[in-house]
């Protein structure tokens, strides 16, 4: 039966394995979260290697259209494609914030991006298809292709490393352990590898070989994760109490001139109150935090709001919000036009401003334009609706330190999903704090995809984090990736805690995707071993 399968698979061609391919990336989305169902790449990622079988086998020389290479690619480019559209179809969600505007964009931001993305895992395919051969190592192949793509997506053109596949294998929490030794890309080689082995194996005639790779690699990452959460935590001590404030702002009032006031005073009334809904005049909190450009003006420009800030915190509590800030006037061109940036500003005593972080890692489209000069001229903006967008700030990512309060590594909205780059220079911090804003993206599985890889990277590092959102996911997560508090998509309140004690400085911490690396020369060694080896045994030179 299962022969019977693998023929059927192998012998789609044209528009039928074109369907195939992108119902099996369609598919594979569910081992994502919010779902998690990681075991549905057992069925999936073997089609995929099915596919390149037959594409391959159906692959010729005399036409450059019909080599192995790029059959193989077109074959990888079609579940990619699904794949990432499947995943990423929340992005229409923020064209449909002024409808008006930018809603006739959606079928080119849902269909473009992901088109654009699946480019990496065609590569991929192609690349594998160069040293395909029987047997396991075809997998292999495949494994490391993808492992290299998904690294390559995550730093070129800006980069873009969401839902990169090594994902699956981050839930449970135990398995989400695994991530402070090798790092999402390690973790991506070895989903391929142990979660397409099996069936694979089972179609060639050697079913013990692939089951023996799945079930050994999952009890070792199980083992290491039971291992790792059973160490004791450091103890509490002294942390920062802070009062996380999610306000749920709709958010297409947000950046309404005539809603402004309003969502700045409910910003400042639920500074006041516990997370019980009790004034309490934030009495006791050392941190305030408030989320993504919860000041959507320019706060240092305008003293009222500066009086107020002051008059909400008590004497030695700080506030931390997201906000814009601009550039001040140039006395010689007081009519040019100033550059803004999306930035975390402490304020503390008398709302004074004590301590200024500048986004560094802009989002294409949403935050500034690509070949900015010839698009704003024919009038496009950003989904923000500032002409010119946002200026990036300085690199590398300084921390920020507060008076009485132990420094923090700031990351603002998807800045948090950025493997190895979460923290720059030699210092390490104390914990990590995220700010964001994904209610451009609904009640999708966006904000859950956001906070899952966030706290992945809470796990890399052995580091805390605090995630403050305007509208979903609020959450306070441990050194291990454990979320002790949270408050779901629109929900109003706040949420008041300690900031959880750092762990150890993890592998992935120290040496970063080193290890990666040397998966992939392993790997590739192997590969080349097994193809010198078959070729001697067989009198081929």
């Amino acid at each position: 039966m299962v022969e019977d399968l693998v023929a059927w698979v192998r012998a789609r061609a044209g528009w039928q394995r074109m369907v195939l391919a992108c119902a099996a990336g369609v598919l594979s989305v569910l081992a994502m979260a919010p779902f998690h169902i990681w075991p549905v790449l057992l069925a999936t990622l073997p089609v995929l290697v099915w596919q390149i079988d037959g594409a391959i086998t159906r692959a010729s020389a005399v036409s450059w259209r019909k080599t192995p290479a790029l059959q193989a690619a077109l074959v990888g480019w079609w579940f990619a494609f699904g794949y990432f559209f499947a995943g990423l179809f929340w992005i229409g969600e923020a064209f449909l914030v002024e409808a008006d505007k930018f809603a006739i964009l959606i079928p080119i931001a849902v269909t473009l991006m992901p088109a654009g993305l699946a480019l990496f895992w065609a590569g991929a395919a192609a690349m594998a298809s160069l040293v395909w051969q029987p047997g396991l190592m075809r997998v292999l192949a495949l494994a490391l292709a993808l492992g290299a793509a998904e690294w390559l997506r995550g730093h070129i053109f800006t980069g873009f490393p969401w839902n990169v596949i090594g994902y699956a294998l981050t839930y449970p929490e135990s398995f989400m352990q695994s991530a402070g030794l090798i790092g999402i890309y390690g973790l991506s080689i070895v989903t391929v590898l142990v979660l397409a082995a099996p069936l694979v194996a089972w179609a060639d005639g050697r079913p013990l070989r692939g089951a023996a790779l799945m079930l050994g690699t999952i009890a070792v990452l199980m083992a290491y994760g039971h291992r790792q959460l059973a160490v004791p935590e450091p103890p509490q001590g002294e942390g920062p109490r802070v009062r996380l404030v999610q306000p749920s702002v709709l958010q297409r009032e947000k950046w309404q001139a005539e809603h402004q006031r309003r969502i700045f005073e409910l910003h400042l009334t639920l500074t006041g109150r516990n997370a019980a809904g009790a004034e309490d005049g934030a009495a006791g909190v050392d941190l305030v935090i408030w989320p993504e450009a919860a000041m959507p003006f320019l706060p240092l420009e305008w003293p009222q709001a500066l009086e107020h800030i002051a008059k909400v915190l008590p004497a030695g509590t700080h506030l931390i919000s997201g906000a814009l800030r601009a550039d001040p006037p140039d006395p010689q061109r007081p009519d040019a036009q100033r550059r803004v940036y999306n930035s975390l500003i402490a304020f503390g005593a008398g709302g004074q401003p004590v301590a200024i972080y500048d986004k560094i890692h802009l989002v294409p489209f949403g935050e500034y334009l690509p070949l900015n000069t010839w698009l704003d001229a024919i009038g496009l903006e950003p989904l923000t609706r500032r002409r010119g967008g946002f200026t990036s700030g300085v690199v590398p990512r300084p921390l920020m330190v507060l008076p009485g309060s132990p420094a923090f590594s700031p990351l603002i909205c998807y800045e948090a999903i950025f493997p190895r780059a979460i923290i720059q220079g030699g210092t390490r911090p104390a914990y990590l704090l995220n700010v964001t804003n994904d209610g451009w993206f609904g009640n999708t599985t966006g904000p859950r995809q956001h906070l899952h890889q966030a706290r992945v990277r809470a796990v890399e590092e052995g580091l805390p984090l605090l995630r403050v959102a305007n509208n979903g996911i609020s959450a306070v997560i441990d050194a291990r990736g454990r979320v002790l508090h949270r408050l779901d998509l629109d929900m109003v309140g706040v949420i008041d805690a300690r900031v959880p004690p750092p762990g150890a400085a993890t592998i992935y911490s120290r040496f970063g995707d080193l290890w990666f690396a040397l998966m992939l020369l392993a790997g590739m060694a192997v590969i080349l071993a097994t193809r010198l080896f078959k070729g001697r045994a067989t009198g081929i030179s």
